[in-house]
């Protein structure tokens, strides 16, 4: 049997890798973090914060509340307390929509 390459997942992601995920500055990662209770990343030794993938889809959500859909801080507080499966839920048909039309584009772009 021939080897296969593994890929390696990170456990753990920098504030600086978080923050450049959705192109904003750490400062307003760390803000955010002492805004919501859903974004609890591990602290190590040193004091780095240290994110977790459902630490990243919890910023990604109110990334989406506050910058795209532009929900104030509050707005956003109470749409994730009153209905947070349900944002979870768009945020996940979002994201097949947005992979359904890249494929789609991608397929045109071949086809001419």
């Amino acid at each position: 049997m021939p080897y296969k390459e593994k890929t390696i997942e990170k456990k753990y992601y920098a504030i600086g890798e978080v923050a450049g995920m959705f192109n904003v500055a750490t400062s307003l990662i760390r803000f955010w973090e002492t805004e919501f209770d859903l974004i609890k990343p591990k602290k190590n030794r040193k004091g780095n914060r240290q994110f977790t993938k459902e630490d990243i889809e919890n910023v990604k959500i109110i990334y989406h509340l506050v910058k795209e859909r532009g929900f104030t801080l509050q707005g956003a507080k109470d749409m994730l307390r009153s209905n947070s499966d349900q944002v979870k839920d768009k945020m996940e048909m979002i994201d097949s929509l947005t992979k359904v039309k890249s494929f789609l584009q991608e397929l045109k772009k071949n086809i001419s």
